[in-house]
């Protein structure tokens, strides 16, 4: 079966390859450091620094197999190139048009999704909505609430 592909922004791809970095050379290295001091305590056993420090080396090593698998699934798309119509990488504002409120957000792959400072995966449905569509179109979201209307007021 092959393996899904990683859409990623040049800015998002610099991410990963510095958290894979930093959990390589750091973070292993502080994890190994802890499991020694642990091991000096004596009995193992019944040590829960041990049993914690265990616990992140396998978290450590779990998320370095991720993010490697990502990277050599990835596909980076330029997102500095000016588009008629909305792609992944577009940094768009959306008018909501029952309430009005205005918001900006930008379309990004699923590694990149960060809703939390609106980057949005092109696999949600607001992403699926709007993707190909350009400046003035109203596009229909469908939620579990039911189908909510926005307008693309601008690609960036």
């Amino acid at each position: 079966m092959p393996e899904k592909e990683v859409i990623l922004t040049l800015n998002g791809l610099k991410k990963l390859e510095e958290e894979l970095e930093t959990l390589k050379t750091q973070r292993r290295r502080e994890v190994a450091e802890r499991i020694k001091q642990a091991i000096e305590y004596g009995d193992i056993s019944e040590n829960s620094e041990y049993e914690d420090a265990k616990t992140e080396q396998a978290f450590i090593e779990g998320r370095i197999i991720t993010l490697e698998k990502m990277l050599r699934n990835a596909r980076v798309i330029d997102d500095n190139e000016q588009k008629d119509t909305v792609s992944i990488g577009s940094t768009i504002v959306l008018k909501d048009i029952e309430g009005g409120d205005e918001e900006e957000y930008t379309i990004v792959g699923s590694a990149e999704a960060d809703p939390a400072v609106n980057k949005i995966s092109n696999e949600s449905p607001v992403g699926k909505a709007v993707l190909g569509h350009s400046k003035g179109s109203i596009v229909e979201v469908h939620v579990p609430a039911g189908v909510l209307h926005f307008e693309i007021v601008d690609i960036r």
